[in-house]
């Protein structure tokens, strides 16, 4: 996952020196973003090496150790430690020559980037609002409607229940005094 060399392989040095200057300056910003993900996916791999030595490294709790294999351990972890220096340097040259080619461009919203199917009354905002807000009135009022039936037949059957109540309240106290 590296950038691909500036002078031909077995070419040389001078013989496309010409077209080669240009390509470097004509290095489009699309390109600039594929090197800068390549970087960071560098980027992640050398971390996920560096913490896969450091769980095999052991704790200096007092255990023996053999020293040569520390040693070749904690060179290969200040070399990963290295090159992550060395990619992150990369990353932010790539970036800034981004920042760089992007920067007489004028900001575009997010929305506009963002492709979707235009519904029909899309089209008519004020009319498509207009009855938007009429059928939201009408639905509310007739859920108030239902609401204010709801209440009355609550009160009707709690009236029914208390009658009930009192019914068996009597018919249980005639049955107590009959005994």
């Amino acid at each position: 996952m590296s950038t691909p060399p500036l002078s031909g392989a077995g070419m040389p040095p001078g013989a496309f020196s010409g077209t080669q200057a240009q390509a470097a300056r004509e290095v489009n910003t699309a390109s600039l973003c594929r090197i800068g993900q390549e970087t960071v996916q560098d980027i992640v791999f050398r971390t996920m090496e560096i913490f896969q030595l450091l769980r095999n490294m052991q704790l200096p709790n007092g255990v023996t150790y053999h020293t040569g294999t520390y040693q070749d351990r904690l060179g290969k972890l200040q070399e990963h430690l290295r090159q992550l220096s060395i990619l992150f340097r990369k990353l932010r040259l790539v970036y800034d020559k981004c920042n760089e080619n992007c920067a007489g461009l004028d900001p575009v919203p997010i929305e506009q980037l963002i492709p979707y199917v235009e519904e029909d009354g899309s089209k008519h905002d004020d009319r498509g609002a207009a009855s938007q807000l009429r059928f939201a009135s009408e639905e509310r009022r007739e859920i108030m409607e239902v609401n204010k039936k709801l209440k009355q037949k609550n009160q009707q059957l709690k009236q029914i229940m208390d009658q009930l109540r009192n019914l068996i309240w009597d018919i249980n106290a005639m049955l107590a005094m009959r005994n």
